[in-house]
């Protein structure tokens, strides 16, 4: 029995470190935003202090925690759809894709619709640069084989049936 590629050990590790990777960058992008969210009104020690101590504290750490595995999601995503593959239109899908949809997500609608849109249009540049910035690691890591790209479909050997033994359904 033939094991395909993506089911070796090997290929798990080259994906645990895809997702790895793609989700401490996209933790740290989305902790940067969400910080900067709360520097503005509050000022830097009371915007530290936030993120510390109280609800507060809590939300700011399970949003980052929610933008890691939001990253590393689109790491596993992002590796196994682009293959070996060099088309851009795939690479910029999956990050598209992922932006969109987190981003979208992100959003209160009726605030939204009374402010014309731009909580849409904010939550989804911040999430376009989130998922960005993560397949851009990604990409460097696949280029200098710190992580392996997952190779192209193989089918399996079928070995040629005996002459003469056709099989009739």
């Amino acid at each position: 029995m033939q094991t395909w590629p993506s089911q070796t050990d090997l290929d798990r590790v080259e994906s645990l470190k895809a997702a790895l990777l793609t989700g401490l960058v996209a933790g740290l992008v989305g902790g940067a935003l969400l910080f900067a969210h709360r520097v503005e009104p509050l000022g830097w020690s009371a915007a530290l202090a936030s993120t510390l101590a109280g609800f507060g504290g809590v939300t700011f750490w399970v949003s980052v925690g929610i933008a890691a595995l939001s990253g590393s999601l689109c790491g596993l995503t992002y590796r196994y759809a682009v293959r070996q593959d060099s088309s851009s239109h795939i690479r910029s899908g999956v990050i598209f894709a992922f932006s969109l949809v987190r981003g979208l997500a992100l959003v209160n609608v009726g605030a939204a619709v009374s402010l014309r849109g731009w909580p849409f249009l904010i939550a989804c540049t911040e999430s376009l640069l989130m998922f960005a910035l993560a397949a851009a690691v990604l990409e460097i890591a696949l280029r200098q084989q710190w992580v392996q790209t997952v190779p192209g479909a193989v089918l399996p050997d079928i070995p040629p049936a005996p002459a003469g033994s056709e099989e009739h359904n």
